[in-house]
């Protein structure tokens, strides 16, 4: 069941068992062997939610993240001779006005993604909003705060986390998070209209055929789409 927003106004504070940091533990093996490989061919990457915040549960997801456009070309090569399997290969654009990305699904929970195009400034501070962390942050064992689905503040502890609603306190939000206001309003507004009328669809949803890259997709794309030739021209 998807997690819904919550509007309590109280801090709670979440003491996490040994299975729980076990578990913590084992998701961020799993990242750092991806990331160490990406980085080895000077692929910068982040991984970023719940592994970076620590709040995980067994159905959290691993998202590696390349910020800036790659060769797609690379990244999987990078992949393959690290000994990582590539499962799909989807090519996702949530909305017109949002940058289209690669993913490169590894199994169900597990994946890494890059944009295809250039990305505004609302779109790179979404990571930084749930909370992300650098090869280095994440080999020296760091942790960060973030906002989850719930629209929960989790701001890690020696013993786990406190967490509280950040709907009406937006500003304090951004500024712990060291991100814009703007960015803060439009994922609440984003996740209370998911809650209010149910998850919508995207804009762009295609697995790549064998053989296919995400680059010859983007192409095709772009010269079916009126729209996704505009947002590729324009930041």
């Amino acid at each position: 069941m998807a997690s819904k927003p919550e509007k309590r106004l109280e801090f709670l504070e979440i003491v996490y068992t040994e299975e729980r940091w076990n578990l913590l533990k084992s998701f961020r093996r799993k990242a750092l062997e991806i990331m160490r490989a990406l980085e080895a061919f000077h692929l910068k990457s982040i991984v970023h939610g719940s592994i970076a915040r620590g709040d995980v549960n067994k159905n959290s997801d691993i998202d590696v993240f390349i910020p800036t456009p790659s060769s797609s070309f690379l990244v999987e090569t990078v992949l393959e001779r690290a000994g990582i399997p590539i499962n799909k290969r989807i090519v996702v654009q949530a909305t017109p006005a949002y940058a289209m990305k690669a993913y490169v699904e590894i199994n169900e929970n597990t994946s890494v993604s890059f944009p295809l195009m250039k990305m505004r400034r609302i779109e790179r501070e979404f990571y930084k909003f749930g909370g992300e962390l650098s090869l280095e942050d994440l080999k020296n064992d760091g942790r960060v705060c973030g906002v989850d689905k719930r629209l929960m503040l989790i701001e890690p502890t020696e013993k786990g986390h406190v967490e509280s609603t950040i709907v009406g306190r937006e500003e304090s939000t951004a500024k712990l998070l060291g991100i814009s206001v703007e960015t803060v309003l439009d994922r609440v507004h984003a996740l209370l209209r998911r809650d209010k009328i149910g998850r919508t669809g995207v804009f762009v949803k295609r697995e790549l055929s064998e053989g296919e890259t995400f680059e010859m997709a983007l192409k095709r794309l772009a010269d079916e789409n009126p729209a996704v030739r505009r947002r590729l021209k324009t930041v």
